[in-house]
C-alpha cells in the first residue's frame, strides 16, 4: 500500500537532472526485443551475403563426410583428426556470422542508450538475492509483460517457420536424390527465408516493445512535487538563504552609497519622494557622477546626511526623478541631462563662492 501511495504521488515528469542521475546508475529505457531483432537481421544478412561466399569452403569441409561416411566410423583411426578439422573449419565459417550479429547487436544497443558505463548496475547487491524481492519481480507488471511477449514471439517464430516450410515440403523429400551442392543450396534458401521472415515480423514487436519500455521507464522516473522542489533547491540554492544573501548585499551596497553622500557636491530632491547625490570633479571626471539615490525613507536619509555634512540640497522634482530613473549608482550623467545638471552645479558653485 505504501509503495502504491508513493507511486500515486509521483505525478511530475522527470527533469533532465533526474534522467541524467538515472543514466549514471544504469537506469535507461532498453528494449531487449530490439536487440533480438538486430540479431535476426544480422543472421539474415550473414546467410544472404556471407554464406554464399563460404559455399566452396563449406562444401570442401562437408563433402568427405557425405561422400565417404564409412571412413569416419568410431573405430576409424582417421576420426579424431577429422573431428578436429571439422570443428576448426566450422569455427572459421561461423566466426564472421557471429561477428556480424555481434556488431549489429552492439550498434542497436548504442543507438538506444548511447555509450554507457554504469558500475552500480553490475555491482552485487543483497536485495538481488532476497527471495521476497525475487517474487516481487516475478509478479511485477514488467515480468508479466515479458512473459506475454515471450509467448507472442514463440507464436511468431512458429508461424513463420510453418509459412516457409509448408511450401517447401514437396522439395524436402527429394533432397536425398539431389547432389550435395544442390541440397545445400536449397537448405540455404530455406534458412534465408526463415531468418528474413522472422526478422520482418519481429520488427513490429520490437518497435512496440521499445515504446512500451520508454513509457514504463518515464513512469518509473516520475517525481513528486516535493522532489521537484528539493532538486530546485539543491541546484539553485535554498530560496531563504538566497533571499538572505541578497538582503545582505543590498544592505552593504546601501551602506557604501550612504558613505558617499558626505563627499557629494549637491543633492537634488523631489523634494520628499526622490533624492539623488551628485559629485563632480572638473579635472578628473568627464561628466558629473551619481553617487547615491533613493526614494521615500532612503531619500529622507540622504537628505539628513546632506544636511549633517553641509552638502547643498536643491529642489528640482523633474530632474530628480529623471536622474533617479536613468542613472545607476556610480554612473555618469547622460548628455541629455547635461544642461539641467550644469545649471544646478553652477548654482551650487556660486553659492559656495558667496559663502566665502
Amino acid at each position: 500500500m505504501m509503495a502504491e501511495s508513493e507511486d500515486a504521488s509521483k505525478t511530475e515528469e522527470p527533469t533532465a537532472r533526474r534522467l541524467q542521475q538515472g543514466r549514471e546508475r544504469g537506469q535507461v529505457a532498453v528494449s531487449q526485443d530490439v536487440k533480438t531483432w538486430g540479431g535476426l537481421v544480422g543472421t539474415a544478412l550473414a546467410l544472404a551475403f556471407l554464406v554464399p561466399l563460404m559455399g566452396r569452403d563449406a562444401t570442401t569441409l562437408l563433402l568427405p563426410f557425405i561422400d565417404h561416411p564409412e571412413a569416419f566410423r568410431l573405430e576409424s583411426a582417421l576420426l579424431p583428426r577429422a573431428l578436429i578439422d571439422l570443428v576448426l573449419g566450422v569455427g572459421r565459417l561461423v566466426a564472421p556470422i557471429l561477428g556480424l550479429m555481434l556488431l549489429v547487436g552492439i550498434g542497436l544497443g548504442v543507438a538506444q542508450v548511447g555509450l554507457l558505463w554504469a558500475p552500480d548496475k553490475v555491482a552485487p547487491k543483497a536485495s538481488r538475492l532476497s527471495p521476497l524481492a525475487g517474487i516481487k519481480r516475478i509478479l511485477s507488471l514488467s515480468s508479466v509483460a515479458e512473459f506475454a511477449k515471450g509467448l507472442v514471439k514463440i507464436g511468431i517464430v512458429a508461424f513463420v517457420f510453418l509459412s516457409v516450410t509448408l511450401p517447401m515440403l514437396p522439395h524436402i523429400g527429394g533432397l536425398a536424390t539431389v547432389a550435395p551442392v544442390g541440397a545445400l543450396a536449397r537448405l540455404h534458401d530455406f534458412a534465408v527465408r526463415f531468418a528474413s521472415g522472422t526478422a520482418a515480423v519481429i520488427a513490429v514487436l520490437a518497435a512496440a516493445d521499445y515504446l512500451f519500455q520508454r513509457l514504463m521507464f518515464l513512469k518509473q522516473m516520475r517525481m513528486t512535487r516535493q522532489e521537484i522542489r528539493d532538486e530546485h533547491r539543491d541546484s539553485e540554492g535554498d530560496p531563504q538563504i538566497k533571499a538572505r544573501i541578497r538582503q545582505l548585499r543590498t544592505q552593504r551596497a546601501r551602506q557604501r552609497m550612504m558613505a558617499a553622500v558626505p563627499q557629494a557636491d549637491v543633492v537634488i530632491t523631489n523634494p520628499t519622494h526622490y533624492a539623488v547625490a551628485l559629485k563632480y570633479d572638473m579635472e578628473k571626471m568627464a561628466a558629473p557622477k551619481l553617487v547615491a539615490k533613493g526614494t521615500d525613507l532612503v531619500a529622507r536619509r540622504i537628505r539628513e546626511l546632506a544636511e549633517a555634512h553641509d552638502v547643498p540640497i536643491v529642489e528640482n522634482p523633474p530632474l530628480a526623478r529623471a536622474l533617479h530613473g536613468s542613472v545607476e549608482i556610480d554612473g555618469e550623467v547622460p548628455p541629455s541631462h547635461y544642461e539641467a545638471v550644469a545649471r544646478v552645479i553652477g548654482y551650487v558653485m556660486r553659492l559656495k563662492q558667496g559663502r566665502r
